[in-house]
């Protein structure tokens, strides 16, 4: 079986510019990076703002497990199976970090034959968006301390201070640090650390902004520090949200590859679905909508993360509304979610079956909360068996939710089809009546409340001291309308990773709580989630090398 970068690396692509011209954007709109990629021009906004828009749909996921389960190699085989069928469909998703790259998750690029090319781009530097983003968090860090260094007059309380620096990859011993050693020429001492930069807030900003200035606002409503009357300091009273602005004036322009197929693809901003709002940005998927009938994309982990911050956050500052969500499975995960070790998932064991479904019943449950139709793909394994998928067929059925098995992995767009159909079929006969889970004029703790017991199941929500005061902190500064984001481990319903499939009789812990004043909403962190992940101990990049030729090995 070959690896997916060898299948990628024998795609026979087109030049960007055909996929461009497939999709009616001229070559004046077209910033080439090479020729493979391109970023796609603002101009394009202006020309298409009057267009009627397309379809939006969604692709979700269970809560992921070590078995997989496929979410991005649905997406990418989903669009391509929609173009198969005769539809004009583009497809939109967010842009790999290099920490889960050479860590162990991997990227973000499909596998199998349902991908996006070039994949070692994609995966790696790409167009070089995370480095800006990077250094513009970077930049204003460094005027927030330079502002102290020279006299403070901002009079700023260096133990009140928020923001903190980012870097992405993946590095345990950056996540507490003291800086400004080394005497008064270097600064001020004082204890700071890192976050992984797609937790950046430069990066949610860059998501959910509507055009250049928007993302320059955006900017200069960042809360960086208090000062000792604890007023907060901005942004933009740093005057650093033009610069930071002018850095970031490549990496807003969405970027335009194409998968295995052809079918175009937008990749564009890449938050994590545990620490932040897990979506590609508003500006590639509205101007997807311009473009195609159709717009396949994704949001990260599972539906209680990603989908619900993509209704929640994404649809509410975009003004989208999805057609449909698929909700992407697999047996093998679900008999994972049952109790059965992984190294023995080949074998039937229907016990573990009908225990580990009641996580994606629990799922499609919660779509139904925001009125939108699900579509239930089962990404197909070589082990499973008639009875298996039979079992889940029914299940998902008896709940009200189309099902289609997925072969895109193995097949490509032609594996893609049957679950093509029923998208199609449902988008045709069962409209959305989308609808948010909860009122930004609610207040803080019933928000974060509705979400811990409706879309996790959770009795109740414990917050810490800290917390607590955080929430009427922000709340007497005139934050409390804001939406919330919730970070809490991808892999369980609740805040326990170990607590897999649908869990009962617990509650979910808050332990602090953020504001992106510049994002527009809230970062409620609950049990263990680190916003700088760590490298396991066995890290990929151990696996990977290049030759002299330039050829890469080991990326996937």
């Amino acid at each position: 079986m070959k690896s997916d970068i060898e299948i990628a690396q024998e795609a026979q692509m087109k030049p960007i510019m055909e996929i461009a011209r497939s999709l009616d954007i001229p070559e004046d709109e077209v910033e080439l990076y090479g020729n493979y990629k391109a970023k796609i021009s603002l101009k394009a906004f202006d020309r298409l703002k009057n267009k009627p828009d397309g379809k939006l749909i969604l692709v979700t996921a269970i809560n992921p497990t070590p078995a997989g389960e496929g979410k991005s190699t649905t997406t990418v085989g989903l669009g391509m199976a929609l173009n198969k069928l005769g539809k004009k469909a583009l497809i939109a998703l967010r842009e790999p970090s290099l920490g889960p790259c050479f860590g162990v998750k991997g990227g973000a690029a499909g596998g199998g034959y349902a991908q996006i090319v070039p994949m070692e781009d994609i995966n790696l530097h790409f167009t070089g968006d995370f480095h800006a983003i990077t250094t513009t968090h970077n930049l204003l860090a460094a005027m927030l301390d330079n502002s102290i260094q020279q006299g403070n007059p901002l009079n700023i309380d260096s133990r009140q201070i928020v923001l903190r620096r980012v870097l992405d990859m993946n590095d345990r011993a950056l996540r507490k640090i003291v800086i400004g050693l080394g005497g008064r020429t270097e600064g001020v001492p004082r204890e700071n650390g890192f976050d992984i930069t797609v937790a950046s807030e430069v990066m949610a900003c860059l998501c959910l902004a509507s055009d250049l200035m928007d993302l320059k606002k955006r900017f200069a409503r960042i809360v960086v520090a208090y000062t000792y009357d604890g007023k907060p300091v901005t942004a933009y009273d740093l005057e650093a949200e033009g610069a930071m602005a002018m850095l970031m004036k490549d990496a807003i322009k969405p970027n335009l590859v194409q998968t295995l197929e052809h079918t175009p693809v937008f990749v564009h901003g890449g938050p994590f679905a545990n620490i932040a709002h897990g979506c590609n940005s508003i500006m590639a998927t509205k101007l997807g909508l311009k473009l195609a009938d159709y717009v396949v994309t994704e949001a990260g982990f599972g539906a209680d993360l990603g989908a619900e911050k993509f209704y929640d956050l994404k649809c509410r500052f975009a003004g989208l509304n999805p057609a449909v969500t698929v909700i992407v499975t697999t047996v093998r995960a679900l008999k994972m979610h049952g109790g059965q070790p992984k190294a023995d998932l080949t074998t039937v064991n229907m016990d573990s079956l009908d225990k580990g479904i009641k996580n994606l019943e629990k799922h499609i449950e919660n779509v139904a909360k925001f009125g939108v139709p699900a579509v239930i793909a089962i990404n197909a394994f070589p082990t499973d068996t008639e009875q298996e998928l039979a079992f889940v067929r029914r299940r998902c059925e008896e709940l009200g939710a189309e099902v289609a098995l997925s072969e895109v992995w193995a097949k490509g767009s032609a594996g893609g089809e049957e679950l093509a159909a029923k998208v199609l079929n449902s988008i045709e006969n069962r409209p959305s009546n989308f609808k948010f889970l909860y009122e930004t004029e609610a207040p803080l703790k019933d928000k974060i409340s509705k979400i811990a017991t409706e879309i996790y199941g959770a009795n109740g929500v414990l917050f810490t001291k800290e917390a607590e005061n955080a929430i009427q902190k922000y709340t007497n500064l005139g934050y409390g309308n804001l939406p919330i984001c919730m970070a809490k481990t991808q892999y369980s319903l609740s805040d326990d990773p170990t607590k897999l499939g649908r869990p009962t009789d617990f509650d979910i812990n808050v332990r602090e709580v953020r504001l992106s004043a510049g994002a527009g909403f809230l970062v409620v962190i609950t049990g263990a989630i680190m916003t700088m992940p760590g490298l396991p101990k066995r890290p990929a990049a151990c696996n990977m090398d290049i030759d002299e030729n330039g050829k890469i090995s080991g990326l996937f």
